[in-house]
């Protein structure tokens, strides 16, 4: 442990001590979270066809499963910094879990869009996610402790795209369901999880390794969160730099999660040829491989920036987020022109490598842009994330191309955005005062 309690060190293990049972909490519940936000996406065949939803109407609705999470990602970071992020994710999940199990009673379109709307809002668990862990360890791993969380927890939208058809097909075989039916139950099934584990966060973690705010605040041992930490983190260009670059990477992730049970059904003749609840497997298993690469490579993004910043400092740390994020939009180009599925499916996890790569290194930077506004600074460069794939929704809605000419334009708009990387590298000027995450070499370029 370091002098404020920090852990140094990521002992997956260990399950009692306060930085690592947040660790394990809050990687579950985003899991959880993540799993609930994109679970109706690869079933969105059954709900189409239910609902004859639209080409036009599908685009709306990846749009709408994104765009709430703007606003939600904003309001969380504002309130970790003022009530903390136990009080602050314990309250998502219970929340969440109302639209999550509500979707179930959509009957049209509006009430589909609505409920898929309000399910974005639990996305704003992200934020809290990578606030809580940079609140529990030190400078030397703390890039690595926020890439481990996160990537984890993203698996469960890989996670989803496998299970969510397995649990759909039990339901109509199994249970003997209709498929109506089957969906709804599906989605409410998760909803309950998902409260669950809100209130299971509540009772199994604490805000920073010394207690929760409310006892800290009420013995003077922390101070009242600066009202003007959003208005600082504004005035910083740093901080658009990272939530453009964010907007390339999360917002493509989120969009991939969304469409590629869809993409590969409508654009590869091999799934033209299986009945339709065996093509809505096997196009699940496929997406799911997107998915599953957070399991490692958005670690291993956030290991190589920590061992970037041991050695160079803030400067190392953004030098490989350029490389990260060029080789999405690059592996992105290439994934777009594959036809069949034996050069897709090669190309789209070489493609997500980097993807979950580029997050990973992006929030290995976000904690030594301005540490004492953190929940600010975590909720603008998170919500950048979806204002990219609101972005990507109206490109992939447009029905002036197919969806392999978006996801080309995609690409080269991303190997064009990773030359804002540059941008983080700011004035190098001496910090003013001590920081609550950041190592002294890397802050003396971060201020």
């Amino acid at each position: 442990m370091s002098s404020d309690g920090k852990a140094q060190s990521i002992r997956l293990a260990d399950v009692t001590s306060p930085p690592m049972r947040a660790f394990h909490m809050a990687w579950v519940a985003f899991f959880v979270c993540f799993f609930a936000w994109f679970g109706v996406a690869p079933l969105m065949g059954v709900v189409r066809d239910e609902l004859q939803l639209t080409k036009d109407q599908v685009g709306w609705c990846l749009i709408g499963s994104v765009g709430a999470t703007i606003l939600a990602r904003l309001a969380a970071g504002w309130l970790c910094d003022r009530i903390g992020p136990r009080l602050t994710f314990s309250g998502l999940l219970v929340l969440g879990a109302l639209p999550v199990m509500g979707i179930g009673l959509a009957r049209d379109f509006p009430a589909f869009l609505t409920f898929r709307v309000l399910i974005g809002a639990i996305g704003a668990s992200f934020v809290v996610t990578q606030y809580h862990t940079s609140r529990m360890f030190a400078a030397n791993c703390v890039g690595t402790a926020n890439a481990m969380a996160a990537g984890w927890g993203n698996l469960g939208g890989g996670v989803a795209q496998l299970a969510m058809p397995l649990l759909f097909g039990a339901m109509v075989g199994l249970a003997g369901l209709s498929e109506s039916a089957s969906w709804r139950c599906s989605m409410a099934l998760v909803g309950a999880v998902c409260a669950l584990t809100g209130v299971a966060y509540y009772f199994l973690t604490q805000d920073t390794p010394h207690g929760n705010y409310r006892e800290l605040r009420a013995a003077g041992r922390l101070p009242q969160a600066a009202a003007g930490g959003f208005a600082e983190a504004i005035r910083d260009r740093r901080v658009w730099a990272l939530f453009l670059i964010y907007g390339a990477s999360f917002g493509m992730e989120l969009t991939i999660d969304n469409i590629a049970v869809l993409y590969f059904l409508d654009y590869f003749d091999y799934f033209r040829q299986l009945a339709p609840e065996a093509a809505l497997r096997r196009a699940g298993l496929i997406a799911a491989a997107f998915g599953g690469m957070n399991l490692f490579a958005r670690a291993a993004g956030g290991w190589v920036a920590d061992r970037c910043g041991n050695r160079w400092g803030l400067s190392g740390r953004v030098h490989w987020l350029f490389v990260a994020l060029f080789g999405e939009g690059v592996g992105l180009m290439m994934f777009s022109q594959a036809t069949t599925l034996a050069v897709a499916i090669p190309l789209m996890v070489v493609f997500a490598m980097f993807v979950k790569m580029c997050n990973g290194a992006t929030y290995a930077v976000v904690p030594f842009i301005n540490p004492c506004a953190l929940g600010a600074v975590s909720a603008i460069v998170g919500a950048g994330g979806n204002v990219g794939a609101v972005a990507l929704g109206f490109l992939f809605a447009s029905d002036s191309w197919d969806w392999r000419a978006a996801l080309f334009i995609a690409g080269a708009a991303v190997t064009c955005i990773s030359f804002a990387s540059f941008a983080v590298i700011a004035r190098r000027e001496p910090a003013t005062a001590p920081s609550p995450v950041g190592a002294p070499h890397e802050l003396a370029g971060a201020v």
